[in-house]
């Protein structure tokens, strides 16, 4: 059985994540979890980071997930929305970007 193409993506944020060594969690979907939450929270260096994790671009967060990331971005958090291998350099920019400033430090 194949994966599927969101799988292969989230597996492509796992990989970016661990090889890092940044702390992640990935709230539990469907009827317990809490709706409109980001596919990741993730921690890094203080920063918080939501990741939404999608298929391909024409598949846009839902307007519970789009809510949820525009009131982490309105209280001072970070998100983003990965979908191939440029958004997912966007992440990684960011994450090397709060790297270089905690060095700095």
């Amino acid at each position: 059985m194949g994966m599927t193409p969101e799988g292969k993506i989230k597996q492509k944020i796992d990989k970016l994540l661990k090889r890092k060594g940044i702390w992640f969690f990935k709230p539990q979907a469907g009827p317990f979890g809490r709706s409109g939450v980001p596919d990741y929270i993730v921690c890094a260096r203080g920063a918080f980071i939501g990741i939404e994790a999608k298929a391909n671009k024409t598949r846009k967060p839902t307007a519970l997930q789009t809510q949820c990331m525009e009131k982490i971005v309105g209280t001072g958090g970070k998100c983003f929305v990965v979908y191939d291998q440029a958004t997912l350099e966007h992440v990684e920019d960011a994450l090397d970007l709060l790297e270089d400033i905690y060095a700095r430090h």
